[in-house]
């Protein structure tokens, strides 16, 4: 038996949560590789602001306001949920210009596991939990608060020169 992760099929309605946390593990991948190359702290930090305001923002709202209504009131899984949204939240807003290392260290590591979380529990559950109807509600309401930025990031702190 292989050890191997096999990619998890998702729902047609949660599937736009999930190609936002693709693009949160690539947020994440990108500043370890501006550690690695050295990039300067400031230009990580204002990507990790600029990337809080335009994607993890909106899709948190999305999150809380549109999931955890269905999920039983203080339930783990919803408790867990807020909890990191919280600390990630706070680690992005406390970075300013005193971002350090250790501190990007534990912002990339709380995200990637906060995605791995939702990906691989909480979509389950809700999966299991939901009608097909209270499913298409979610995506209805999905396409109503989507997640979209139309500005890119145009410095490549991640790429080594």
């Amino acid at each position: 038996m292989s050890n191997e992760t096999k990619p998890i099929k998702r729902s047609k309605q949660l599937a736009p949560l999930s190609r936002e946390h693709h693009d949160g593990l690539l947020f994440a991948w990108k500043i370890k590789q501006g550690l690695e190359n050295r990039a300067s702290m400031e230009s990580m930090a204002k990507y990790a602001s600029w990337y809080w305001r335009h994607h993890i923002k909106p899709h948190f709202f999305q999150e809380e306001k549109i999931l955890m209504p269905y999920m039983p009131e203080g339930h783990p899984m919803a408790k867990r949920l807020k909890e990191e949204h919280d600390h990630i939240r706070e680690l992005i807003l406390e970075l300013g210009e005193e971002a350090d290392k250790r501190h990007l260290l534990l912002l990339c590591d709380l995200t990637t596991q906060h995605i791995r979380f939702e990906e691989r529990e909480l979509f389950g559950y809700l999966e299991q939990l939901l009608t097909p109807e209270q499913l298409d509600n979610v995506f209805k309401q999905l396409e109503e608060h989507p997640v979209s930025c139309n500005e890119e990031w145009k410095e490549e702190f991640w790429v080594k020169k």
